[in-house]
């Protein structure tokens, strides 16, 4: 499929013409959408009508009858612009089939990210059912300068649990987690980040919340300078994430939100679903209140899944929850839940493997997320042990279901909990769409709306039935939902009848690439000339408030 190309107004108005604005032509588009309710969250458009495609391009919205090449009936079904998620770990193509079964037309990983960004962009190109995107990894390029690692190749979060394991393999040191970077490390590691955005990455991403110990606060406030130099968003997992104890989870929020607000910087804050949630949403309101581009994420799951090697799994920390491995850590690859002395042996020889986290108290948190404005539905989707292919079969999936059930599950917890449609329809569409977008990524600005003029990626969905398919069960972790029998990207049906299409029509979401760096070295000298007195003046911003006129 060639390229999808924005639609200037005239050419919109040439391509409207050609499908159906003359009577003269009796057979208009591509794709036509009969009999369905039309959902638009942002404009709250909401009415049973038919939608017109061609080229890629939804073209007309109307009560009236249209004709097209490829007819669908959608009577009784929604028809919603497609499912965005801004947490897709996996570049394996089975892993991203199943999010496309969910409803996902665009999927970017704003959290772990990927080093060598341009040829990470190449390396995907053509191979995607759903558009994509990737981050610049802050773990990664810490890996590369504190480990010594050679990563001279494009890697994201798919190697990153069998990095993780690498890095400590020769000393038993993960010096990426635990190793504080001097001022030279620091340039080295922020060259790297200043590279992938040059580059085109979406944003830069920060796995702080497993690197609490190496990653100084100074280090972390840099790396979100680096990105704003660009006007690019930082995605952060946070410092403290779940801790119910001093230093809270919160602590970890304040401090990016301080850096976002004095760098006039967007900020996504990762899969917010834990303890002190609550706060962190009503200071992202307040934030957003005052104009500023800040979002967080949630997915609807009481289970978590990380590697099990991680620091917040260690004993002290479940213990300081009040929890025990035997009834919260289940190990999808042996279908078990673990005792203390298995957790100890496979953390110890295979510390990059994948387990499932139960977290009690999200059962009463769970209904709540659902009704928060501007947290978005984001999977935090995950690979298997091996990629399965694009035609693999879901019963060997072994892994969190969220990868293949989250968009499903939120509206089946919407209907049950009677949240209103069209908002549910926001958290998973156009606010993932709004905020990405208003940081300047123009292909998000023409998706997450179902309005003429905007790119036909497209879900329809049966609002009775939908659901997820799978659940923590051994054999059922990949199985795909149910009442969600289309998805067009891009034009293109990826899925038919329930069916992947097996088509490829993802497009890259990227900035276009930059001919200069915008790095700014951290110099201590430099500092001091900005930041004391020098020689009787002071060259640095200085403070506004008590100036005189």
């Amino acid at each position: 499929m060639p390229k999808l190309k924005p639609l200037g107004s005239a050419s919109y108005a040439m391509v409207v013409f050609l499908c159906g604005g003359s009577s003269l032509f009796a057979q208009t588009y591509d794709v036509a959408i009969m009999n369905g309710r039309v959902m638009d969250p942002e404009t709250g458009y909401d009415q049973v009508a038919n939608v017109g495609i061609s080229d890629g391009w939804i073209v007309k919205i109307t009560t009236d009858p249209i004709e097209g090449t490829d007819v669908i009936d959608a009577t009784d079904h929604v028809v919603a612009p497609g499912f965005i998620d801004s947490h897709t770990h996996s570049s394996q193509k089975y892993a991203l089939n199943m999010s496309m079964m969910d409803g996902v037309t665009s999927a970017y990983d704003g959290e772990v990210g990927a080093v060598h960004i341009a040829d990470w962009y190449a390396r995907e190109e053509g191979k995607w059912s759903i558009n994509y995107g990737t981050c610049v990894s802050h773990e990664l390029a810490r890996m590369v300068v504190l480990d010594g690692l050679t990563i001279d190749q494009p890697s994201d979060a798919t190697e990153v649990f069998d990095l993780r394991a690498l890095a400590s393999a020769e000393d038993g040191v993960a010096d990426w987690s635990v190793t504080r970077a001097n001022i030279e490390q620091l340039n080295q590691i922020m060259a790297i980040i200043d590279k992938g955005l040059q580059e085109g990455a979406l944003c830069a991403g920060s796995t702080v919340g497993y690197a609490g110990t190496g990653i100084s606060t100074y280090e972390q406030f840099e790396l979100q300078r680096t990105a704003a130099r660009y006007g690019r968003a930082t995605g952060v997992h946070g410092r403290f994430h779940t801790s119910s104890q001093n230093p809270e989870a919160p602590l970890g929020f304040d401090e990016v939100f301080t850096n976002a607000y004095l760098l006039d910087a967007p900020l996504l804050y990762s899969h917010n679903n834990d303890y002190g949630w609550w706060e962190i949403e009503e200071k992202l309101q307040l934030a957003r209140a005052k104009g500023l581009n800040m979002w967080s994420e949630y997915y609807p799951y009481t289970a978590g899944s990380t590697s099990i090697a991680s620091d917040q799994l260690k004993p002290e920390a479940i213990g300081a929850l009040g929890l025990e491995y035997k009834d919260i850590m289940y190990d999808p690859s042996e279908d078990k839940f673990l005792t203390d002395e298995e957790y100890a042996s496979i953390s110890a020889d295979d510390p990059g493997r994948a387990v499932i986290v139960f977290n009690p108290a999200r059962e009463e948190w769970l209904p709540q997320w659902l009704r928060v404005p501007h947290m978005v539905v984001a999977s935090d989707s995950m690979w298997h042990s091996e990629d399965l292919g694009a035609d693999g079969d879901h019963t060997e999936f072994a892994g969190h279901p969220r990868t293949s059930g989250s968009h499903s599950t939120v509206l089946k917890l919407a209907r049950d909990n009677d949240v209103e449609l069209m908002f549910t329809l926001s958290q998973l569409s156009y606010w993932p769409a709004l905020h990405m977008g208003g940081t300047g990524v123009k292909f998000l600005d023409v998706r997450g709306r179902m309005q003429e003029g905007m790119a036909a990626d497209i879900v329809i969905f049966d609002p009775e039935t939908v659901a997820p398919g799978s659940d923590y069960k051994a054999k059922m972790q990949g199985t795909p939902p149910i009442g969600i029998p289309h998805v067009i990207v891009n034009g293109v049906f990826t899925k038919r009848d329930n069916e992947p299409t097996g088509e490829l029509p993802g497009q890259p979401m990227r900035f276009p690439v930059e001919d200069a760096p915008r790095q700014v070295k951290v110099d201590t000298q430099v500092w001091l000339n900005t930041f004391t007195l020098q020689d009787g003046a002071l060259d640095g911003v200085g403070p506004s408030f008590g100036k005189g006129d």
